[in-house]
């Protein structure tokens, strides 16, 4: 298999809220398939109280004692970001959602100011579960570069550690991506875009995971979100290159930033 390069550390975004001990869980999971040190981003006063709700929560989770836990005052957001950039945190979990309406999960504040503003990686759950379930059907939505290809080996090995069924690698493909290939001289035809998107996954070389290939054609980018959904995909990983535009999302899938059709990993 792959020796990616791992993270080091990943955080948990921690509140008390009734979803606490569910996305402590999955930050665990995390954890222990990139075998990384984790810690806690906590918002508000440490006391003896605060102190003893933790420790029983790790102590249930059988999670070290003597994990790190940082404490911040102020905006719950702001906080979170500043303890990411001050502690060097390589990535954040946290729990995505604010309301769920017709089916689509819309995300909370904290969650939308990570996606948007966190240099660091940010994976986002819909459903925490205090025992998670296995992330079956993987989507990566390719990117050719080399930060794109590190990132699919990341995404590859969660998926050898998760045993999940495939790996999806996409490539979307707007009419707007279309047109501008047009004028630029270019021929985006179904057959070389296909090759394309074979030839950097061939690249890799042996893989332990069943991989399919796709290119996804639509008017906008949320053909993606429909496409997560017709696999019923339980984790989307789009790679963000932070030396490109600051590691932001780009203007066909902005509408991340407001809805998610599943677990989400934002790869810086």
């Amino acid at each position: 298999m792959f020796d990616p390069e791992s993270y080091r550390s990943v955080a948990v975004a921690s509140t008390f809220s009734p979803r606490f001990e569910q996305v402590l869980a999955e930050a665990k999971r995390v954890r222990d398939r990139f075998d990384a040190e984790l810690c806690l981003i906590y918002v508000g006063e440490k006391s003896n109280e605060t102190s003893a709700k933790f420790a029983d929560a790790l102590e249930r989770l059988s999670l070290p004692k003597d994990s790190p836990i940082h404490y911040e005052q102020g905006d719950p957001a702001t906080a979170i970001l500043r303890s990411i950039r001050e502690n060097a945190i390589d990535v954040i979990v946290a729990g995505a959602l604010e309301k769920e309406v017709v089916l689509h999960p819309f995300l909370g504040n904290v969650a939308r100011r990570l996606l948007r503003e966190s240099r660091s990686s940010v994976i986002l759950f819909t459903h925490p579960a205090r025992e998670p379930e296995p992330m079956r059907k993987i989507v990566f939505l390719a990117e050719y570069s080399e930060h794109g290809s590190k990132n699919l080996r990341r995404a590859l090995h969660l998926a050898a550690r998760e045993k999940s069924e495939c790996v999806y690698v996409v490539r979307l493909i707007t009419t707007f991506d279309e047109a501008r290939a047009k004028k630029g001289g270019g021929t985006p035809t179904e057959s070389n875009e296909d090759a394309k998107l074979e030839h950097f996954v061939l690249a890799l070389g042996h893989t332990d995971v069943p991989i399919e290939v796709r290119c996804i054609r639509g008017n906008t980018g949320f053909a993606a979100a429909d496409f997560v959904k017709s696999v019923e995909a339980d984790l989307l990983v789009v790679p963000l290159d932070p030396a490109k535009k600051g590691g932001q999302l780009p203007p066909n899938l902005d509408w991340l930033t407001d809805v998610i059709p599943c677990n989400l990993w934002l790869a810086r």
